[in-house]
């Protein structure tokens, strides 16, 4: 049963699904002086649903220290935020252009995954 698909066909009727493209952290290159520089796969463009954080998401963050404007973005397929031990940073979701970095992955299921993302600056 595809409890995420039956939740979306009632939430986009309120809040429709906006096209989005992720850009898949594939580690960091190394510039000038020393600095170390994001690089990404290639984007993959697909529906995701944008929402606001509610109260138990908040409390996932709390003590993360994250600032500025959040979301929570419900999206088919899977979302990483920063994996040390592979040295791979947040991945970014591109949403009308503007980019957001997957802070936390709030719920990972097999075909859908719920995060928390954190608009950047330009």
């Amino acid at each position: 049963m595809n409890l995420r698909g039956i939740a979306n066909s009632v939430t986009s009727t309120v809040n429709p699904n906006q096209t989005v493209t992720v850009l898949r952290s594939t580690g960091y290159t190394i510039g000038a002086g020393r600095k170390q520089i994001p690089t990404y796969a290639a984007g993959v463009s697909g529906p995701g649903q944008i929402q606001a954080l509610n109260g138990v998401d908040l409390k996932q963050l709390d003590g993360l220290n994250i600032q500025g404007t959040i979301r929570a973005i419900y999206l088919r397929g899977s979302l990483a935020g920063v994996i040390r031990p592979d040295g791979t940073g947040g991945d970014i979701v591109q949403i009308d252009g503007r980019d957001w970095l997957v802070v936390k992955v709030l719920e990972s299921w097999p075909d859908w995954t719920k995060a928390a993302i954190v608009l950047q600056g330009s």
